[in-house]
């Protein structure tokens, strides 16, 4: 099939078809397009198959390599300040030098670092293989989306095609719970990142294949190195200031002057924007109201979903005893509905009722669903207590992807890697922020209780409770956001 190497226009816009004959010529380029979209599902699934499935190995990594208590995090820290900290600045790089050339060195660079991640044999050699990893990650996950608004430019094929994004995401964080406790158990915490080398291999081929080689805007075009400075350090720093929450505490003069720094800096990239001859992220972008107000609501909602991930797992662990794989087995219908949702449903209704419907009828069975988990008993059966629960989650399904199209809405041909970055930044600080706030309520709450007397799984479960609470507060946030501040897009301006 040598029609699958013929490179598609930047734009993704086919080119003109013959005059006269049937459509045949036109059916190659389609089903290329869908094919270089199962090769970026595919490294997204490894990227976000990675950020999951390390959690379950913790313990064993802990035990095998010495890690400290408190060292044994850095290897979801190292992570996630590379990977929060570089996106940005990873979208732009992608707009000037070309996405496909920025996507490869990402899937390259994260299917090494993953290599030496298993091979690591001391906690700084894991921690910093882990950074690299983050590196990449974010490399080749700040241009996906800006490679798949600009190849799909019909607006029900683009719908379709976030759907499946969306679904892929989904898929991943499901088996990342069930195969990290597989592989953990079965062959040893190594095969957690060796996972990623066959699956990297695959898309890097797939990627040279298929994806049209887009020459960029050249980095002559300037990538105000600055900017790149100011926001990488900010995002970084913003990070790092909300995983040590836990250990310094929300009103430490650690964190306090930690988030003032990350403030500053982020402050002068945006006065730097505002004056560069070729910004980072275009301000213009930021003024397009759905823009913005979809990164809002996108953090206040994957910080709610990203602590109810880390926490209603710890119950089921701490207070009802499931192991990694029933744990895993446990929240499996939760992914198995958000993939039915975004796959198969999301873009008809979006089609429909436009995203913003599409996005709220996604949030409220999730608050629904959050709202229950806030009266949280320690026994119960799981059919009454939590499956139920599980389903109604799967609303983020519907929420995903119409939250997607809205933050997407304001992109350009020419700048669609930095508003996918954006997107992608806002996501990963609304994860650190998430599982840091919850996680720190949950366990103050539990220690107090403890303190009185109470018994250790009451005690855990009352922690719980009002982590939940307090995100079920993050939800209603998102939904009166979304209320408020988004707008429907009229159908003759979408793609």
């Amino acid at each position: 099939m040598t029609h699958v190497r013929d490179p598609l226009p930047a734009t993704g816009t086919a080119p003109p078809r013959p005059a006269v004959g049937p459509d045949k010529a036109a059916a190659p380029e389609s089903r290329c397009r869908w094919y270089a979209l199962a090769v970026l599902c595919a490294a997204s699934l490894m990227i976000i198959l990675d950020g999951s499935i390390v959690t379950v190995a913790l313990p064993a990594i802990q035990a095998d390599l010495g890690f400290s208590p408190s060292g044994l995090t850095w290897t979801v820290n190292a992570y996630m300040i590379a990977f929060g900290g570089l996106l940005l600045l990873a979208g732009r790089l992608g707009d000037l030098a070309g996405r496909r050339r920025v996507l490869l060195a990402g899937l390259g660079v994260f299917t090494a670092a993953s290599v030496l991640c298993g091979l690591a044999a001391t906690p700084a050699m894991l921690v910093a293989a882990r950074f690299a990893q983050g590196a990449g990650g974010a490399l080749a996950s700040a241009v996906s989306l800006g490679i798949i608004v600009t190849l799909f430019t019909d607006p029900g094929e683009r719908g379709r095609a976030i759907g499946a994004f969306a679904f892929t995401g989904a898929t991943g964080a499901a088996l990342g719970q069930v195969l990290g406790g597989l592989l953990t158990d079965g062959l040893g915490w190594n095969w957690v990142f060796f996972i990623n080398v066959p699956i990297g291999a695959v898309a890097l081929v797939g990627v040279v294949r298929l994806l049209p080689d887009d020459p960029g805007l050249g980095l002559r075009r300037g990538a105000d190195v600055l900017g790149g400075v100011f926001v990488t350090a900010g995002s970084m720093l913003t990070v790092y200031a909300i995983v040590q929450v836990e250990r310094s505490g929300w009103a430490s003069a650690r964190t306090l002057g930690l988030a003032a720094g990350a403030v500053v800096l982020l402050a002068a990239f945006v006065a730097r924007q505002a004056t560069a001859a070729a910004p980072l992220l275009p301000l213009r972008a930021l003024r397009v109201r759905n823009v913005w107000g979809a990164n809002l609501v996108q953090l206040l909602m994957i910080a709610a979903m990203f602590g109810f991930q880390i926490l209603i797992a710890l119950h089921m662990q701490q207070v009802r005893g499931y192991n990694a794989t029933e744990t895993g087995l446990a929240m499996l219908p939760a992914a198995i509905t958000i993939g039915g949702l975004s796959l198969g449903v999301s873009a008809r209704l979006i089609g429909r009722f436009g995203e913003r419907t599409v996005l709220l009828a996604g949030l409220v069975p999730v608050l629904v669903g959050y709202a229950g988990l806030t009266r949280l008993p320690a026994d119960g059966a799981y059919a009454v207590r939590l499956l139920p629960v599980m389903v109604l989650v799967g609303g983020v399904g519907l929420a995903m992807p119409a939250l997607t199209g809205l933050g997407m809405s304001g992109a350009r041909n020419d700048d669609a890697g930095a508003v996918s970055g954006l997107f992608n930044t806002t996501q990963q600080i609304g994860a650190a922020l998430g599982v840091a706030a919850l996680s720190t309520f949950a366990a103050a709450r539990a220690d107090h209780l403890g303190e009185d007397g109470m018994a250790e799984a009451l005690a855990l479960t009352g922690g719980h409770r009002l982590a939940f609470t307090v995100g079920a507060g993050l939800l209603v946030a998102a939904i009166a956001t979304a209320l408020l501040v988004l707008r429907r897009i009229p159908a003759e301006k979408k793609g």
